[in-house]
């Protein structure tokens, strides 16, 4: 079975994080939460502490499908600046393997790794000088979801965000029935991504 990680950094933004881990295992997808430093416990930009389920030290990183990263500040900056992590980033793009990253992180982190060179992406408004910089076509939009690689570009955006991860990997109808449930849509067919 394949296993999705995502990254918590200290000043992690907590919506974008919580966001997606809830979502994601409300799907019935394996999702583990990986701290890069030596404590499980991390602490967002708010002041709102988390336990990841492993350390970065601890983790058992294989059969992956998505490595997902939050924004905040400066979290994209703590993630940015552990090699650990940006060595599997560029691993796991090199193999063609799934990205998602939301707010600041596609800008902080992943352009300058050169994961997103020729790709269209969105990041938080204020970081589109530097996502261009790394060569990423910028779209002006909450979501940019595309086979391997799906970005999104704030806070408000990480229930969609978390929706398109779980469209990518289970289909529209699993992702749509699980914003049903959260009472996002009426319906199972009234948004498509």
């Amino acid at each position: 079975m394949t296993r999705s990680f995502l990254f918590l950094a200290e000043g992690f933004e907590e919506i974008e994080a919580i966001t997606p881990i809830d979502v994601l295992r409300r799907a019935g997808m394996d999702i583990t939460t990986v701290s890069i430093s030596e404590s499980r416990l991390v602490t967002g930009a708010h002041g709102v502490a988390i336990e990841a389920d492993v350390t970065l030290a601890e983790a058992e990183i294989h059969d992956i499908e998505w490595l997902i990263l939050p924004g905040g500040m400066p979290g994209a900056t703590n993630l940015a600046a552990c090699q650990a992590l940006c060595t599997l980033l560029k691993d796991h793009n090199a193999a063609g393997g799934k990205i998602a990253a939301i707010c600041a992180s596609p800008a902080v982190v992943l352009a300058p790794l050169g994961i997103l060179r020729d790709v269209e992406a969105t990041c938080y408004p204020s970081f589109d000088p530097q996502l261009i910089a790394g060569g990423a076509i910028y779209r002006d939009r909450p979501v940019v979801a595309l086979d391997n690689v799906i970005t999104a570009n704030g806070p408000s955006s990480a229930l969609e965000f978390a929706l398109a991860i779980v469209a990518n990997s289970l289909g529209e109808y699993v992702s749509n029935d699980v914003a049903c449930g959260m009472l996002l849509y009426k319906q199972p067919t009234d948004f498509q991504f």
